[in-house]
């Protein structure tokens, strides 16, 4: 009798075996279970043309995506692997060569950066397909219904339609359709998602044929704050942070470029501000860095927004023109601002005005044509500042507010006259009562009902509550103190956000919880944000992923599925889990988030894993039911 209960328990833990599915989950998915290998012969055409495939050392200098290229160069059977094709330089951009690219980027991680998923599958399992009994992925036709404009590559938050479907049917033959080329990298993304590698090593493979979905966003603005100031990061690696974002459908990376602690941003009008205020030569963005990094996210559907935090958090800007600051350094720090070192703005000087004229002159026109916005902080200014200023001397708010909104509005008309839409900090409305135009974008950090009360008086909302969305907090802190008094209130030394937010606490914020409909439209997404003090390159890709995709997640697909249900950490996990494992063939070193055990389908026994994509949640929730209820008959019988 136990034997025959084994048996039974093995094959409900079989089929809870979860479906493979896609992160983020898609608004419409079905899937079945036809095993379809992939190689790289398929047919890629994009419009109707052969997406071209250029072998290294070709005599063609680029693709013309000509039948006749196709025909007598590669023998009539395309080969569309393009050896990391890269869109031409400038912000001209090309709807047909950022699809290339998009289509070189899926075929190397479908066919280089794969992975076996052997961590999702039952222990010592024989899950993989036959390889004697092929049958082929044959095409992917690829078509846009419409053409891009500037808006496409740098736009306001709704202004790009970036929906998308996808098909593949039993013959091998899918699709992916879009109205806009950013709506076809998100389709791409999801193809790939589709396949793994085989442990032969050659071979790939879909078990999910035929796949039908629609998919498109719930949120315009899916981000993630980067902070370079306190920390350095080289080019290379906000390339690799872009990279894994577009993985993940996030499609804004807001950049915090300068703070009180460096000033790593080139201003070749205002040389001595990176000469100065850079931790070392050679750690800065040059005009060429900013560039490359802002057209490297428009090729992956991420739009680059820049902060220069001010009138607080400028304190570096000291150690090249000493007369534009206040309160620099000053101590103790705790009287003066929110952590050392100190300095803003003096809020009545028309030499600060001057400063910012000639650093708005060079640097707007340079980020304008990649950028619907611009950042102006405006976060955590403290009053006790304006006290050190000669011109002010007061730390009253009825006299620092009218000085800070004539700042704002300067900073503001600035900021439009460049054609970009400014973002500020939620302090301006919530600590100073600043009257902002309609156009601005509210950065929410500080919770407690802030996103709601500023959307239901009419204000663009993006969350970034700390309680959820700051992926740096639980790390303790990175200030030293005296034995003594210091010694005694700061123990057992915590930080003052902690703890971590893990991914679950992550997936179960809400950004238009409790919101009226009307309200809720002008919450235009949220970004997870970076601070720096404890974070460099070595370690960002494990604080950042894959909890960042998790915030993804509740923005893409929204934190309720279609039948108004809060999406469940048991449908979330094994897909989680999958998006992990191909982050870290893809190059990321995301961190791991269960172990390999609680990850195997007979784990589920113990509640560790859930349904996946492509199974009913009622039956789902049967079946685990009944399969609880024969282990407890199991228990009674051994007894």
């Amino acid at each position: 009798m136990w034997s025959k209960a084994k048996a039974l328990l093995a094959i409900a833990a079989f089929a809870l075996t979860p479906v493979d599915a896609i992160w983020p989950v898609p608004k419409k998915i079905s899937t079945g279970d036809k095993v379809l290998f992939i190689d790289q012969s398929i047919d890629i055409t994009y419009n109707g043309d052969f997406v071209c495939w250029t072998p290294p050392g070709s005599v063609f200098d680029s693709c013309n995506h000509s039948a006749q290229l196709n025909a007598e160069t590669l023998l009539e059977k395309q080969m569309p692997y393009t050896y990391n094709y890269q869109p031409d330089a400038g912000s001209k951009f090309n709807s047909k060569q950022i699809v290339q690219a998009g289509v070189s980027r899926a075929l190397q991680a479908i066919f280089n950066d794969n992975f076996v998923p052997w961590k999702l599958r039952e222990r010592n399992s024989d899950f993989e397909p036959d390889l004697q009994k092929k049958q082929w992925v044959k095409s992917l036709k690829i078509v846009q219904t419409e053409e891009d404009d500037k808006s496409t590559f740098k736009p306001l938050a709704g202004e790009v339609d970036e929906s998308y479907s996808l098909t593949l049917s039993e013959k091998g033959e899918a699709s992916i359709k879009a109205r806009s080329s950013t709506g076809i990298l998100h389709g791409l993304e999801t193809f790939l998602q589709l396949f793994f590698k085989h442990s032969s090593g050659t071979s790939w493979y879909t078990p999910h044929a035929p796949v039908s979905i629609k998919d498109e966003p719930e949120y315009p603005h899916r981000g993630i704050l980067l902070d370079v100031a306190r920390s350095f990061f080289e080019v290379e690696h906000i390339k690799r942070t872009i990279d894994a974002m577009s993985w993940s459908k996030l499609n804004r990376l807001h950049l915090h470029i300068t703070d009180s602690q460096s000033w790593p941003l080139e201003i070749p009008a205002l040389p001595k501000l990176a000469e100065k205020g850079a931790y070392r030569k050679g750690l800065t963005y040059s005009p060429e860095d900013l560039t490359d990094i802002y057209e490297y996210g428009i090729h992956r559907g991420v739009e680059v927004i820049m902060e220069i935090d001010m009138p607080g958090h400028i304190g570096v800007v000291e150690l090249a023109y000493k007369d534009l600051i206040v309160a620099y350094n000053e101590k103790p720090y705790q009287w003066w601002c929110k952590e050392p070192p100190c300095g803003a703005f003096r809020m009545n000087s028309s030499d600060v005005y001057d400063f910012l004229d000639t650093l708005f002159e060079d640097l707007f026109p340079r980020i304008s044509p990649y950028s619907a916005y611009f950042h102006t902080g405006g976060d955590e200014l403290n009053h006790n500042d304006s006290m050190l200023d000669p011109g002010v001397r007061s730390n009253k708010t009825e006299v620092l507010a009218p000085l800070l909104q004539k700042f704002v509005d300067y900073t503001h008309s600035k900021t439009r006259d460049a054609g970009l839409t400014p973002f500020v900090w939620e302090e301006m409305i919530t600590e100073w009562n600043i009257t902002l135009g309609k156009d601005v974008v509210i950065q929410s950090w500080l919770g407690n009902g802030a996103v709601k009360a500023m959307a239901e008086a009419g204000h663009k909302v993006i969350d970034s509550d700390y309680n959820f969305w700051y992926l740096d907090c639980g790390r303790g802190q990175w200030l030293n103190f005296d034995n003594g008094e210091a010694f005694k209130t700061y123990y057992p030394f915590n930080d003052w956000c902690g703890p971590t937010k893990s991914w679950r606490l992550i997936y179960s914020h809400d950004p238009r919880a409790g919101l009226s409909e009307e309200a809720a439209k002008l919450v235009l997404g949220g970004e997870a944000a970076v601070w720096t003090e404890t974070i460099d390159s070595v370690n960002l890709d494990t604080i950042v992923w894959p909890r960042a995709a998790v915030m993804g997640e509740v923005l893409w697909s929204g934190r309720t599925d279609a039948s108004g249900q809060n999406r469940s950490q048991y449908d979330a996990a094994p897909r989680l889990a999958e998006l992990r494992e191909r982050m870290v063939a893809r190059g990321i070193f995301a961190l791991l988030l269960s172990s390999s055990v609680a990850l195997k389908p007979e784990t589920d026994t113990e509640g560790m894993r859930g349904r996946s994509l492509g199974t009913v949640s009622g039956a789902y929730r049967l079946r685990k039911k009944a399969l609880w209820g024969m282990k407890s008959k199991m228990k009674l019988k051994r007894t």
